[in-house]
């Protein structure tokens, strides 16, 4: 999810050249389930064409939803912010729903997504799709770690370290994040929403104590209320909230 909510949110500034011999396969959507091994480079580019592999085999990515973009994308450019915003709201529910996780377990997790469409040259001929990938790694990850045969209910009752979201240096901002099965100094244990869908943002002051007066007193709690502790939080901006992200993280102190 942190990848992807930075994702969505830049500003795409491509230019191509179209012309009329765009492959069919790039017109039509990809396969559902398809499974790939992407890298964090592979994830940044709005496009992908990576061949398919055998889900039995290694691979770090997984194609978990696809479709048609709705005709209100029939005229916008190739880069067009709603488009980021829409593709946040659709691959984000989809994404809680094949890992088996509400919204606070999946702002925990250390798999995240990330969101495809046609090249430039399909689009300028037409092509209208989207396809949404469950990737192992995040925002941070020089690179993914292999997902299993299948992510489908990855999150499914208590999931394991293997799949939830540490990090290890003196700061959570200044820290990798890593596997909470790895050695780490700080694990990612409760989040806070801040509004509800509709709301307006609060600003970045309100948002930043709002987060951290909350995240003092759970992460107190989820310690059992010892007499000293460190905690870390994060939280978002102006540009996040407007993607769709309404949460903040909050971080224990700890090597458990």
């Amino acid at each position: 999810m942190r990848l992807a909510v930075l994702a969505v949110v830049a500003a795409l500034t491509l230019t191509a050249c179209g012309d009329d011999t765009t492959a069919p396969a790039e017109m039509a959507a990809p396969d559902l389930g398809a499974c790939r091994v992407l890298s964090p480079e592979d994830v940044a580019q709005p496009a992908n064409s990576s061949p398919s592999v055998p889900c039995s085999e290694s691979h770090t990515a997984e194609t978990y939803a696809v479709g048609e973009l709705p005709s209100d994308f029939d005229d916008v450019d190739y880069g067009d912010e709603q488009l980021g915003a829409w593709a946040y709201q659709k691959c984000t529910g989809s994404f809680r729903d094949f890992l088996g996780a509400d919204e606070s377990l999946v702002m925990r997790t250390v798999v995240s997504w990330a969101w495809f469409r046609p090249t430039q040259e399909a689009w300028d001929d037409g092509a209208r799709w989207y396809r949404c990938d469950v990737v192992g790694g995040g925002e941070q990850s020089k690179e993914y770690v292999d997902l299993p045969t299948s992510a489908r209910g990855l999150l499914l009752g208590r999931p394991k370290d293997a799949w939830m979201v540490c990090a290890d240096g003196e700061t959570v901002a200044g820290s990798v994040k890593v596997p909470c099965n790895q050695p780490h100094t700080w694990r990612a244990v409760t989040t806070i929403s801040l509004g509800a869908a509709k709301d307006e943002y609060p600003g970045d002051r309100l948002a930043e104590v709002t987060t951290r007066d909350y995240c003092s007193r759970s992460v107190g709690a989820w310690l059992n209320y010892p007499v000293d502790y460190d905690f870390g939080y994060t939280w978002f901006h102006e540009a996040e909230w407007q993607a769709g992200n309404r949460r903040s993280v909050c971080w224990a102190k700890t090597t458990q």
